[in-house]
C-alpha cells in the first residue's frame, strides 16, 4: 500500500497538491483504488504460491469466524454496556440486530458499507401502515432485543401531559367531600385511568410504532381518555355509563389491535390471542356493572379491576409454566415467542410520569397573597409542602434508583411484577396526599393564618377547622406512598458500599416504621394543619437524612470529607544491586547523606571504572610479557 501511494505521489509535480476531505466521496474512491490494487497483488500471490495461499486462506477464514463470534459477545455488547451498568448484567440477553450491524469488522465490505451509509443522505419514505415489529421477545429462555436503547417518543410525553388533567380532576373530586365513599370512588376511577395509561405504554414498549396509522391509534386512545375524564366527576351519580363506555371502547380497540397483530406476526399469535381474550372477559364484567345498581355493582367493578390489573401476571405465569406443567404441554408451541419489556423505555416512562406527579403536588400548594408582608402561616405551610415534594423526588430518583446492581425488571419475573404493580399505590397515595395538602395549606386553624391575607379566590376555600377525613387522606396517602417506595426499592439489588454506616434493609425498615407513624398521626386530634404538615415534613426529611448518612462510609469525615486531601503513602522499593561492593557502599553512603542519586550516572561511572580497570589489566599483562 505504501509503494502504491509513493507511485501516485510521483505522478504529481512538485508544485501540485491534492487535498481530500476525510470521509468524502473522493476519499472513498481513493480507498477503492488502493483496495483494487491490493486485490490484484493477492491474485498474483495466489497464482505463484497456490498451496501456501490455500492454507493461509483457511487459517484466515477460521480467524474471521472466531473474530465475528468474539465481536458478537464483546464489541457488539459494548452498546449494551450502558444498560448493564445501570440495570444489571444479564447472561440471558442477546441482540437481534440485522447483519449489517453484526458484520465482522475485519472484512473490507463492512468498512465500505459503513462509509457509504455515512455519506448517504437518502432515507425511507413514510408509510401509512407497516407490519408490526416486536422490539424484544423471549425465546427458549433467552431475551432477544435490539442493542439500541428504547427512547421515549415525544407523543408519549404529550400523553403524560393529558394525564395531569386526569390527576387534577380525580384529586379535587376526592377532597371536595372527604369521606369513605369519596375515597372508594377515587380508588376505582384512578385505577381505571392508570390502566388506560398502562395499556398504551405496554403497546409502545413491545412494538415499534413508526407509521401514520399507529399515530392515529394514539389519537384514538387520547380521545377515549378525554371522554372518560369529562365524565369522572359525576361518574357515580349520573355519568357512570358514559365513563365506562369510553373505557370499554378503548379496551375493545386494544383487543382488536392484539388480534390483528397476532394475525400479522404468527410467532407471538398465542400471546396476542390470550391478551385479547382477557380484555373481552373484563369488558363483559364492566358491561354487566352498568346494568346493576349501586352498591351491588361494586362486586362486578372489583372483579373487573382485578382482571385488568392482574391479567399480565396470569399471562406471565402461563408462559413460564407451559414447559413444566403437564396440563399446559399442549399449548407450549403457541408461547415459544413472548414479547418482553424494554427496560430502558419502561423505566424512563415511569420516571417521566412520576416527575409529573411530583410537579402536580407543587401546583396544588400555590396560592395568592394580599398581605403586605407575605411571610405567614400560609406561606410556611406551602414552603413545607414544597420541601416535602422535593424530598420525595430526591428519595425516589437519587436514593432508591442510585447505584442499582440489578434492576427489579431484570432481576426476576416476580420482582418485575411487584415493581410495576407497586407504582399504582405509590402514585395513588401521593396524589391523594397532594390534593389534600391544598386544603391544609389554606386552612386558618393556627396562629399567623388570617384568611383576609389570601386572595379573593382563596378566601372561600379557607376553613377554620380541618376535617378529620382530610387528615386521614393526607396522612394515609403519604404513608402508603412511603410504604410503596420501600417495596420498590426492596425489589432492586443495589451495589454494596464498603464500610457503609447503615445498610439498605435497616434503612427500609426505619422507613416502614416512619410510614406507620405518619398513618397514625390523625389519631391526635389536637394537631393543627401547621402541626400536621410540620411533623410529616420532619419525618420525611429524617428518612432522607438517614439514607444519606447510611450511604456514607465509616471512618470518613461525613461533613467535611469532600475537602480532605488523601495523604500520600510512602512507597518502598526493593532491588538487587550488582555494582560491586565498593560501589554499593558509596551508593548507600550517598543515600544516607540525603544526596540525590541518579541511576544513569552510577551506571555511567561504573562503566568508566570498568574500562579503566580493564586498561590497567592490559598494561599489567603487557609488562608481564603477555603481548
Amino acid at each position: 500500500m505504501e509503494q502504491k501511494r509513493t507511485e501516485l505521489l510521483r505522478e504529481k509535480t512538485v508544485d501540485e497538491f491534492e487535498v481530500i476531505l476525510h470521509g468524502s466521496a473522493e476519499h472513498v474512491e481513493a480507498i477503492r483504488k488502493l483496495h483494487a490494487h491490493q486485490e490484484a497483488k493477492r491474485n498474483q500471490l495466489k497464482e505463484r504460491h497456490t498451496e501456501v495461499y490455500v492454507d493461509i486462506e483457511n487459517v484466515k477464514s477460521e480467524l474471521d469466524a472466531l473474530a465475528a463470534e468474539l465481536h458478537q459477545v464483546t464489541a457488539h455488547a459494548v452498546s449494551l454496556d450502558a444498560s448493564f451498568d445501570r440495570y444489571g448484567y444479564s447472561a440471558h440477553l442477546r441482540t437481534k440486530d440485522d447483519d449489517s450491524e453484526t458484520t465482522s469488522f475485519h472484512g473490507s465490505h463492512s468498512h465500505q458499507s459503513a462509509v457509504d451509509k455515512h455519506n448517504d443522505r437518502t432515507t425511507e419514505a413514510l408509510k401509512f401502515i407497516r407490519r408490526p415489529t416486536v422490539r424484544q421477545y423471549f425465546h427458549k429462555g433467552l431475551l432477544w432485543r435490539s442493542a439500541k436503547a428504547g427512547e421515549v417518543a415525544s407523543f408519549e410525553l404529550f400523553v403524560d401531559l393529558v394525564y395531569v388533567g386526569v390527576i387534577d380532576v380525580v384529586g379535587e373530586r376526592a377532597v371536595e367531600r372527604p369521606n369513605g365513599l369519596a375515597l372508594l370512588h377515587f380508588v376505582i376511577v384512578f385505577t381505571i385511568a392508570w390502566k388506560i395509561w398502562s395499556d398504551l405504554t405496554m403497546i409502545i414498549n413491545h412494538f415499534d410504532i413508526d407509521d401514520i396509522f399507529q399515530r392515529l391509534n394514539v389519537i384514538f386512545y387520547l380521545i377515549c381518555l378525554f371522554g372518560f375524564t369529562t365524565n369522572i366527576a359525576y361518574a357515580f351519580d349520573s355519568t357512570y355509563t358514559s365513563a365506562i363506555a369510553f373505557y370499554i371502547t378503548q379496551r375493545l380497540f386494544g383487543a382488536l389491535w392484539y388480534v390483528s397483530t397476532g394475525a400479522a406476526l404468527p410467532n407471538i399469535r398465542g400471546t396476542m390471542v390470550v391478551m385479547a381474550i382477557m380484555v373481552l372477559m373484563s369488558c363483559a364484567v364492566w358491561i354487566g356493572s352498568i346494568h346493576v345498581g349501586w352498591p351491588d355493582q361494586l362486586a362486578l367493578i372489583f372483579i373487573a379491576l382485578a382482571i385488568d390489573t392482574f391479567s399480565g401476571v396470569f399471562l406471565i405465569y402461563l408462559v413460564k409454566n407451559t414447559g413444566h406443567k403437564t396440563y399446559l404441554k399442549s399449548i407450549e408451541k403457541y408461547f415459544e415467542f413472548f414479547p418482553a419489556i424494554n427496560i430502558e423505555h419502561r423505566v424512563e416512562r415511569n420516571n417521566a410520569f412520576v416527575s409529573l406527579v411530583f410537579g402536580y403536588s407543587v401546583l396544588t400548594i400555590l396560592f395568592q397573597s394580599r398581605a403586605s408582608f407575605g411571610i405567614n402561616a400560609f406561606f410556611g405551610k406551602g414552603a413545607l409542602g414544597l420541601i416535602q415534594a422535593f424530598v420525595f423526588n430526591w428519595i425516589y430518583f437519587e436514593i432508591d434508583a442510585y447505584n442499582i446492581h440489578v434492576h427489579a425488571i431484570r432481576r426476576h419475573a416476580v420482582s418485575s411484577t411487584v415493581w410495576i404493580t407497586a407504582h399504582l399505590p405509590f402514585i395513588m397515595g401521593y396524589v391523594l396526599a397532594a390534593s389534600t395538602l391544598s386544603q391544609l395549606v389554606l386552612a386558618h386553624d393556627c396562629a399567623g393564618a388570617n384568611p383576609e391575607d389570601l386572595g379573593e379566590n382563596y378566601q372561600g376555600r379557607s376553613d377554620s377547622e380541618v376535617a378529620k377525613a382530610l387528615r386521614w387522606f393526607y396522612c394515609c396517602g403519604l404513608g402508603i406512598a412511603l410504604l410503596a417506595m420501600a417495596v420498590i426499592s426492596f425489589c432492586h439489588i443495589h451495589k454494596r458500599l464498603a464500610n457503609a454506616r447503615l445498610r439498605k434493609r435497616p434503612r427500609l425498615a426505619v422507613r416502614v416504621c416512619v410510614a406507620i407513624i405518619i398513618i397514625c398521626l390523625p389519631l391526635a386530634d389536637s394537631l393543627s394543619s401547621l402541626d400536621l404538615i410540620s411533623i410529616t415534613t420532619a419525618l420525611v426529611c429524617f428518612i432522607l437524612a438517614l439514607d444519606l448518612f447510611g450511604n456514607s462510609c465509616e471512618g470518613d469525615s461525613f461533613w467535611t470529607g469532600g475537602f480532605c486531601v488523601q495523604e500520600k503513602k510512602n512507597c518502598v522499593y526493593t532491588a538487587n544491586c550488582k555494582l560491586g561492593k565498593r560501589r554499593q557502599r558509596e551508593l548507600e553512603k550517598a543515600i544516607q547523606r540525603g544526596e540525590k542519586v541518579s541511576l544513569a550516572d552510577v551506571l555511567k561511572r561504573n562503566s568508566s571504572m570498568s574500562s579503566m580497570e580493564s586498561e590497567e589489566s592490559r598494561v599489567e599483562k603487557w609488562h608481564g610479557g603477555h603481548y
